[in-house]
């Protein structure tokens, strides 16, 4: 497709097993039935606001709100990269960067699902090494941070093992209760570190006045 007013559509980042790009119509709708066919047990909440809680067709159509509300609200002083996440060609979840004054503060966060089907295989793992590639290497990023429900063992598990340490503790109300969010941060020196997935990063340069560079 053209991408000479919204340039973001001909980034990608790859790695031996994936590809992460920021989806067109076509991809959306893919990405909206993953969501629609479920990220996690009902029976648990791992996100501070819980969207999952709808209908599956619901489900779908927010996902598919969502992201077309990410492209309508960017700004170069706040963003969110919302990308999907396509193991094989086949659309398995969503990876997202998101920053505010990026340009001043070389800081941003990610946040990231998977569907049901696809998860304990490692790609959470490496969709997050390529988005850190992205954030490190390509937009110069001085430190990424994330966070997770306590009890959430795969996504601390992820942040772990790609050098995030501990920064903090933070209450959320969710479904009513009280959870406790462990906040993570990774610096530019424990990336280094513990960099092993290979990726790679096309077609940035046109984008970075989009990413307030």
């Amino acid at each position: 497709m053209e991408t000479r007013f919204w340039p973001l559509y001909g980034l990608r980042i790859t790695t031996p097993r994936l590809e992460l790009r920021v989806p067109d119509l076509e991809l959306l709708d893919e990405l909206a039935a993953v969501a629609a066919d479920g990220v996690h047990d009902p029976a648990v909440m791992p996100f501070t606001v819980p969207w999952t809680d709808a209908d599956p067709q619901a489900r779908g159509r927010g996902t598919f709100q969502h992201l077309l509300g990410t492209v309508a609200d960017w700004r170069p002083e706040k963003w969110t990269l919302s990308l999907v996440v396509l193991c094989a060609g086949e659309v398995v979840g969503r990876q997202d960067l998101t920053a505010t004054d990026f340009a001043v503060t070389r800081e941003a966060e990610t946040g990231s699902w998977l569907g049901m089907a696809h998860q304990g295989q490692g790609i959470g793992t490496e969709m997050r090494a390529a988005v850190l590639q992205l954030a490190f290497e390509g937009l110069g990023a001085r430190s990424v941070t994330s966070s997770a429900m306590v009890d959430n063992a795969g996504s601390l598990g992820v942040s772990r093992r790609l050098g995030y340490r501990p920064d903090g503790l933070q209450a959320a109300s969710v479904r009513g209760e009280r959870r406790t969010l462990q906040r993570l941060r990774l610096d530019r020196e424990a990336w280094v570190a513990h960099r092993g997935v290979r990726a790679e990063v096309h077609g940035l340069e046109p984008c970075r006045k989009l990413f307030g560079l």
